[in-house]
């Protein structure tokens, strides 16, 4: 595991256009379908890494807590699974179940998403207005595997709902940390 930063990207940055399928149903899902959402979280995440796996309740947590409101939440799955088999679609279709996401988990194959987003760990995220402007990239929150700092969103949750509210995003972000995108040789 090589513990990385996420790039952070420039704010203002347009969302990158998207096709990919859902490990789930099978469908596929792009950018459009979310063109009546208010805001859009696009997450790249893995089954994997330990980071993730400190996360994953409160990544299951954001769908549920944010149903009713006009958030589209996609999350994105790029890793190399010849070299990360656990990172496959029916085991990523495993994690989606045991967690209950009520939001796509899609897969990556050719890993153009992730580099059109330059996502380049798990978990990383990205936020978009109505415009599909980047308004947050950065960490969930200041939690770490080990830190015992509690894991509640608090960074992430705080710009989804001032994005939501109509209120500018505090441009103070931190990185995201977590591993490396398992990238195809």
């Amino acid at each position: 595991m090589a513990r990385t930063e996420s790039i952070m990207r420039g704010l203002g940055t347009p969302a990158a256009d998207f096709e990919l399928p859902d490990v789930v149903s099978g469908t596929i899902v792009a950018l459009g379908d979310f063109a009546d959402k208010k805001a859009l979280l696009v997450m790249f995440i893995s089954r994997h890494c330990p980071y993730v796996q400190h996360v994953k309740h409160e990544l299951a947590r954001l769908g549920k807590d944010y149903a009713a409101r006009p958030l589209g939440i996609v999350a994105v799955s790029s890793n190399y699974v010849v070299q990360y088999p656990d990172d496959a679609p029916g085991r990523l279709k495993e994690m989606a179940a045991e967690l209950e996401l009520n939001y796509p988990l899609c897969y990556d194959e050719t890993q153009q998403a992730a580099k059109a987003y330059e996502a380049a760990c798990t978990p990383d995220f990205f936020l978009y207005d109505d415009s599909r402007h980047l308004v947050y990239r950065g960490q969930l929150d200041g939690s770490r595997p080990g830190n015992g700092v509690p894991v509640t969103g608090a960074d992430l949750r705080a710009a989804i709902d001032a994005v939501l509210a109509g209120r500018p995003v505090d441009p103070v972000q931190r990185p995201s940390v977590g591993c490396n995108i398992k990238w195809k040789p």
